[in-house]
């Protein structure tokens, strides 16, 4: 009895360590000028299906177990308009606006600094990127618990091609079992991404993907499949594809 009972403990040790919740703030960031959307107009801001692109990222983070706080990157022009969503959705882990910096990896930077002195873990995510589940962010979250750090990402389908770089002619094929697109979240331990910060300002390096900063330092990034529908609103082509991934959700419920 009382090697079962020990054998009992230990699965219940090793269960609770695997669920186990890290303090993690989400940093979306939102402070973009959207050039690609055309004059005058702001992704994150655009409805889809009656609520903003940023407002549904939000929700996602909001109602994701392994969060603790939401920190949005902003520009301050749009702060009124996170104001106004506070109220109308009843965001209950949205505690602060940051304002952006020149660049996305600034922006970040901004977010990363003002995050509670109890976090543990930083899981910074697109505020474009809007299609992102609860359980996806959830899933990332967890592997990054055992692995200090990890990205969603999705395999590439299509056959990959490297050009010249000159011509656009062909310079080489890459085997497509390899590739892997990066989405958000990409989730990292504080430490190590207050590290990598440290250490890209140091070498003068200037990124647009968080996981690349990482790298930087030398750190393995988990990757976890998110699947094609993560999608990132980039340009006018992408609401249509985004509607009819939600439209296809609502069938499934």
């Amino acid at each position: 009895m009382d090697i079962l009972n020990k054998i009992s403990d230990t699965v219940r040790a090793i269960g609770g360590k695997r669920n186990r919740t890290e303090s993690t703030t989400a940093i979306i960031v939102a402070s973009g000028n959207s050039t690609r959307m055309g004059e005058g107009i702001s992704k994150q801001m655009l409805l889809l299906d009656n609520i903003p692109v940023v407002a549904r990222a939000i929700m996602a983070f909001d109602a994701c177990e392994c969060i603790s706080e939401i920190i949005v990157v902003a520009r301050e022009d749009e702060f009124y308009l996170y104001r106004e969503f506070q109220k109308l959705y009843k965001f209950k882990k949205f505690v602060r606006l940051v304002s952006g910096g020149k660049t996305r990896q600034e922006s970040v930077r901004n977010g990363f600094l003002a995050v509670s002195k109890q976090t543990r873990f930083v899981a910074i995510h697109d505020g474009a990127r809007c299609l992102i589940t609860p359980e996806q962010i959830e899933s990332v979250c967890r592997e990054a618990y055992k692995h200090d750090c990890a990205t969603a990402a999705t395999r590439a389908v299509d056959s990959v091609k490297v050009s010249n770089g000159k011509n656009l002619y062909i310079d080489s094929s890459a085997d497509r079992n390899h590739i892997w697109l990066a989405q958000t979240p990409q989730v990292f331990k504080h430490e190590i991404y207050a590290l990598a910060l440290k250490k890209a300002e140091a070498d003068h390096l200037a990124v647009t993907d968080d996981n690349s900063l990482v790298q930087n330092l030398g750190a393995s990034i988990k990757l976890v499949e998110c699947g094609r529908n993560n999608l990132k609103i980039t340009t006018p082509d992408d609401i249509p594809v985004a509607l009819a991934i939600l439209k296809s959700r609502e069938k499934m419920i």
